[in-house]
């Protein structure tokens, strides 16, 4: 798939001392699985090379059955909005091709870039327009804009470092041509027309307290006062540092996402988790993940969901610098799915989406552990800027016919899955869970040959 990843000199490598049928066995028993026998499973067995075909279904099975158990034949998902605030960033993860270097924002600055910011009054406007159509998601996932502060005072104090662009990463709004305003201005700009606002990864909570001995829990307490309602896991990509080190060195380590997400769980938040796979990692990283995840879920219980994220490697760095030249293949996608699903033995809903995986192979991820099948989006700029193929958004009405068609009940959802409404495959309608929805559709007929990006 990529360079051999050995010659990086990783300590965890896929090696164990269980067999297969042994962790087969604990799986289909719903025994509590260890790294090993995760191991065991996304590999197909350590005791011989690549993916043995008939083990693989196996697996496949084992996790199909437990979705069934678990959550039953419905495929939910929800009527959500993308709206990312900024692509200036200086993070320099070598994954990422939504960022844009965040010196060529700056007034001054001579380069040309093609990325964007909004500020809190546009952010409003595109979720009360959405709203209106029956949107009751926002999510929003930014860049770290270097003039993006929690509040006034978190100015101030960034202001007074010496040095301040390369001490804590800060340069005043002024010295960009748009003004992002701060993290409680767009949270409460985006908390508008009773919709539930998704946001603040805990690299932006990072962002929102650097230069401070501010707590996560003060930030996301304040967050939440502003309008936050919940946190996507994402800015996880693996849990292990080792690989953290590789892919993502500017970033927060382990131990510090986990510990973000703990206060947000303290603070009453719900919460999401994600896997980014199929880069540099190997198979002993993606299941020291999802015993990292699962760990956080027994200390907390406020993860909502787990979505695998299948890395979209064409127009990243890994691959322009030749440490990789693909992402993972379908066999990994279906394992990754299945092992989520029989690991994570304390998380409801496993996630397949379809950005990442198309159409087909989202489908197919349905039967090999999955119950949830993302959102509308109605704006997609990550996955687009990385290279992938996919599209950006999706109807009601198409979202009702894929699921029917493979035998399962199509459902609505809210963001926190505590309200779910079965769609009757012969009137789909639109959404009917938000304030302002009452069963429009989201599109009319020609619109989804139209491009929503300039959200």
């Amino acid at each position: 798939m990529q360079r051999s990843r050995g010659e990086f000199g990783f300590e965890y490598v896929p090696e164990t001392d269980q067999s297969f049928e042994n962790a087969l066995r604990k799986a289909q028993g719903r025994e509590r699985l260890a790294v090993a026998d995760g191991i065991e499973l996304i590999t197909t067995g350590t005791g011989s090379s690549g993916i043995d075909p008939e083990r693989k279904e196996r697996v496949l099975e084992a996790a199909d059955r437990r979705r069934a158990e678990v959550v039953g034949e419905r495929v939910t998902f929800v009527a959500n909005l993308n709206n990312n605030v900024t692509t200036a960033c200086n993070t320099g993860c070598l994954f990422c091709n939504f960022k844009d270097s965040s010196h060529r924002f700056q007034s001054d600055s001579e380069e040309s870039h093609g990325g964007f910011t909004k500020t809190p009054a546009e952010s409003r406007e595109i979720v009360e327009q959405a709203a209106k159509r029956g949107i009751y998601e926002v999510t929003s996932v930014s860049g770290l804009h270097p003039a993006f502060a929690l509040d006034d005072d978190h100015h101030e104090i960034l202001a007074g470092y010496d040095d301040a662009p390369k001490t804590v990463n800060y340069r005043p709004p002024a010295a960009y041509d748009t003004d992002p305003g701060t993290y409680l201005e767009q949270m409460d700009a985006m908390s508008t027309s009773g919709v539930h606002l998704h946001s603040m990864t805990p690299e932006e909570a990072y962002h929102a307290r650097r230069g401070t001995d501010w707590s996560y829990e003060e930030v996301y307490g304040r967050l939440k006062a502003a309008g936050l309602d919940s946190v996507p896991g994402t800015a996880a990509e693996i849990l292990v540092d080792e690989v953290r080190d590789v892919i993502c060195p500017g970033k927060i380590d382990t131990d510090g996402w986990l510990t973000a997400m703990e206060a947000a769980a303290s603070v009453g938040l719900d919460m999401t988790a994600t896997i980014m796979y199929g880069h540099v990692e190997n198979a002993a990283h993606r299941v020291r993940h999802l015993q990292r995840v699962r760990e956080l879920q027994d200390r907390t219980g406020n993860i909502t969901e787990f979505v695998p994220l299948s890395f979209i490697h064409p127009n990243t760095p890994l691959a322009e610098r030749g440490i990789v030249e693909s992402g993972a293949t379908d066999d990994e996608d279906e394992l990754m799915i299945a092992v989520s699903r029989l690991f994570l033995d304390n998380i409801d809903n496993i996630q397949s989406s379809w950005v990442k995986y198309g159409d087909q192979q989202g489908l197919k991820m349905l039967s090999c552990g999955a119950n949830d099948f993302m959102g509308t989006i109605l704006s997609e700029e990550i996955t687009k800027r990385a290279g992938g193929e996919f599209g950006e958004y999706r109807s009601f009405a198409e979202y009702v016919e894929m699921i029917a068609a493979i035998g399962r009940t199509p459902a609505e959802r809210s963001t926190d899955y505590r309200r779910i409404r079965d769609i009757d495959p012969a009137n789909p309608t639109g959404p009917q869970l938000g304030p302002q929805a009452d069963g429009t559709p989201l599109f009319d007929d020609g619109s989804k040959n139209r491009t929503h990006a300039d959200n």
